[in-house]
């Protein structure tokens, strides 16, 4: 028997598994437990009741189970608050040693799942045990992620829904909603995965490590569970489900535009649903940037950052600016001003962003996928759906098959990040380009890792920006070196889209660029951690498009607000999110409308930022050498006041000649210690989709890559996607076919940007999928 007392329940994983037979909790001196309670597993029915914050009174778990069928031990709850462990343990388990201080203890002799790690399974379980999904596909969906739950009691009612609340007192709970809950645990092989998966979003309270739960640091603080009912309807085929506010995308604009809503909630004393779903695994995992990252925006969404332990810690300590050529490196007058700002990993400072949401009431989503745009009557955008999961490639339904889930929102707001798959449709649906005359957006790919180096060579803070070698004076681009915490050093090469040789490759550009002799011997004997790529936007203040569409609004870098001259983008996404957050919260509380986030937007420091770098990036439209002339011209005497406003050249696709123009450019083989081929970088990057579903690359004409991209162009795909992604291989006449490989899609959407005839189109795969960042 285990015997718990208030405040904090905990399940040993030592105990003898042949205490997971069943559960029941008897609740002293209280008279709503009855017999016929405790004799039976704990069903939905009963939550009201258990879960409500008036049960303060001890209680007793006389056992443990798991009604699934996996060999996972899961741990009982009965309150939201937390528990305590009595110390009384049982005899077999108090002799456990610890092989060092935090590790979980050995297995005794019982049966567990052969998911291990030397010997010590690490239990992560959480506290209240307990998480509320707004449908069963959500349950589901959560199942399918790797975590492992102890499905839903809804043996008690028909077509598998959950019983409704009858009747219910409790704050937390809500009259007629049906709530679908389902018990956490996972095996984990290390600690710095536990670190992951608590900063994920799942509502996770602590590990067996030394009987110590984390608070901060990555580590998920339980949540109340006010306001995390939502009515949804199965009336249809798909499950929906509705919120005040639906945010696509929890990146550093998504989250700031959740803060700032659940802020004006709590100054305002009115209570907003909100919701962000994201694609990646976990918050975080598809965020990838330099990233010198200029505080300017967070001082104003969250000023006391710097005592809440915030992952930002290194600030600028030099900032050099230098000229390649192929041996020599000369510095030039540097244009950046990054006094103040600091080093960051981005793919960290959101997945802590995500932390500071929920605490506020945020639901967040990972592993969601947004594929489609909820329409009205009236062609106003009511919401998103989250695309179907467990689809075979050849359309079948596989066996775990879930219908996606409707999203609705009062107010949907699209923060996907460059490029968003549903944003684009909407700029394409609602002309929102024409509507104010914007120009067409201008990319770059870039390209980056994060390095471990010698002690001796590592100088927190310093900050290096190169132009010219290895790309030739007509190509626009360059690289970053960043010195982070940790002997950790970011590296990256950016290359605009609009190059014209289509024999050009980024990724050997980058790795031919690390063989450079004032960059190389940085790098010799230092370790690679982690791999990514992703576009950005370059088009600046000509190329923002009308961020209001009906029913919602376009946040971030789904719009391009990235200053170009800077290489920042981070503080003005956020910026961006919190002045929509502002928006909405008028249109739902005050009765007003969308169309102000476009009026405070021209009056932030975002427009004026952006204002003055406009003519930057054009500049470089005919070369190096003209564009560093004009864009000095810019900054140093004009500042930003010309009386002209430059225009960008062709779109990126247009842009690339065909090959008989150019001649194929000669790349070395990667080396292994500085630089490396595209497998073994796909392997750090963590990368990873369902193989048996549909390519979320999709070819517009199946025809066009074999009569116009290899004859014409000699096949480009090969060569600007960092992963590999599309290759022509012979088939059996010895003919040469494109072949995808989506499994080792990056989500970065150049082939999106760069396809020559725009025929590759950039859909979401399964959420969850793709790259898994933790340091970028």
């Amino acid at each position: 028997m285990l015997t718990y007392a208030t405040k904090r329940c905990r399940f040993n994983p030592a105990v003898n598994s042949s205490l997971a037979t069943s559960v029941s909790c008897s609740q002293k001196s209280s008279p709503s437990a009855d017999s016929s309670e405790n004799s039976s597993p704990l069903s939905l029915a009963m939550m009201p009741r258990l879960f409500s914050k008036s049960n303060h009174h001890p209680r007793t778990c006389t056992t443990v189970s798991s009604s699934s069928s996996s060999t996972y031990l899961l741990n009982s709850t009965s309150s939201t608050d937390h528990f305590e462990p009595h110390t009384q343990v049982p005899s077999s388990t108090s002799s456990d040693p610890f092989s060092s201080p935090g590790a979980p203890p050995k297995r005794p002799n019982t049966t567990y799942p052969t998911r291990t790690k030397s010997g010590y399974p690490f239990f992560c379980y959480s506290d209240i045990n307990l998480r509320f999904f707004p449908s069963q596909t959500a349950a589901s969906r959560f199942l399918s992620s790797g975590y492992l739950l102890n499905p839903t009691n809804l043996s008690f009612s028909p077509s598998g829904f959950p019983p409704k609340h009858s009747s219910s007192t409790n704050s937390n709970q809500t009259v007629n909603r049906y709530p679908f809950f389902g018990y956490s645990a996972r095996f984990f092989g290390s600690q710095t995965t536990v670190n992951r998966i608590f900063s994920s979003g799942y509502l996770l309270g602590g590990t067996n490590l030394r009987n110590s739960i984390r608070i901060g640091s990555g580590f998920l603080k339980v949540q109340s569970l006010a306001g995390g009912l939502r009515s949804f309807s199965s009336e249809s085929d798909r499950e929906s489900i509705d919120y005040d506010v639906v945010v696509v995308g929890a990146g550093p604009a998504g989250l700031s535009a959740a803060i700032r809503l659940k802020q004006m909630c709590q100054e305002k004393g009115v209570d907003l649903s909100v919701c962000v779903v994201e694609k990646g695994a976990e918050v975080g995992a598809h965020i990838l940037s330099g990233n010198v990252f200029e505080p300017r925006a967070l001082d104003e969404l969250l000023p006391q950052w710097k005592q809440e332990e915030a992952p930002i810690s290194v600030p600028v300590s030099s900032d050099k600016f230098w000229l390649l050529t192929k041996d020599h490196a000369f510095s030039l007058p540097c244009p950046f001003d990054n006094k103040g700002n600091y080093v960051i990993s981005l793919s960290q400072l959101v997945r802590w962003m995500g932390i500071k949401a929920e605490e506020l009431g945020v639901e967040i989503y990972p592993g969601f996928a947004a594929s489609e745009i909820l329409y009205d009557a009236n062609d106003k955008v009511i919401g998103i759906l989250t695309n179907d999961m467990g689809v075979a490639k050849d359309g079948s339904k596989r066996e775990n098959f879930q219908r996606g889930v409707e999203l609705k929102g009062r107010i949907t707001l699209l923060a996907e990040g460059c490029r968003g798959s549903l944003s684009e449709k909407l700029v394409k649906k609602y002309l929102l380009r024409e509507k104010v005359q914007a120009q067409h957006q201008t990319y770059a790919l870039g390209i980056k890792e994060v390095w471990e180096i010698d002690e001796s060579k590592h100088k927190p803070g310093s900050v290096l920006h190169t132009l010219g070698w290895p790309l030739d004076y007509k190509t626009y681009g360059g690289s970053f070196l960043y010195h982070m915490k940790d002997r950790q050093v970011s590296v990256g090469f950016v290359v605009a889209l609009n190059y014209q040789n289509p024999f050009l490759n980024p990724y050997k550009e980058f790795q031919k660029f690390k063989h450079h002799p004032v960059i190389k011997p940085l790098l010799e004997g230092g370790t690679v951690l982690q791999y990514g790529a992703r576009t950005l936007n370059e088009g600046g203040f000509q190329s923002i498009p009308y961020p209001v569409f009906p029913g919602g609004a376009i946040i971030g870098c789904s719009a391009g607000f990235l200053n170009v001259p800077k290489i920042k983008g981070t503080h003005t996404a956020m910026k961006s999110g919190m002045l929509a957050a502002e928006a909405a919260f008028g249109v739902l509380n005050e009765g007003s409308n969308m169309e102000a986030y476009w009026d405070n937007l021209k009056n932030s420091w975002i427009w004026e930022e952006l204002y003055k770098a406009r003519n930057y990036r054009p500049a470089f439209e005919h070369g190096l050498i003209p564009g560093l002339a004009l864009s000095a011209l810019e900054h140093y005497i004009l500042k930003g006041r010309s009386p002209l406003t430059l225009k960008h050249g062709k779109p990126d696709h247009e842009a690339t000649d065909v090959a008989k123009l150019h001649s194929p450019l000669q790349y070395s083989k990667p080396d292994g210690v500085v630089s490396f081929d595209v497998p073994t970088s796909l392997y750090r990057s963590n990368t990873n989709h369902e193989h048996d579903q549909p390519a979320h690359l999709r070819l517009r004409d199946p025809k066009i890559p074999g009569l116009v991209n290899l004859p014409d162009y000699a096949g480009p795909e090969s060569r600007y996607c960092p992963a590999r992604v599309y290759e022509y291989n012979p088939d059996e006449e010895g003919q040469l076919k494109l072949h995808i490989n989506a499994q080792n899609c990056l989500h970065c959407k150049a082939c999106d940007i760069k396809d020559p005839k725009q025929n590759i189109e950039w859909t979401v795969p399964e959420g969850g999928g793709g790259p898994g960042y933790s340091i970028m």
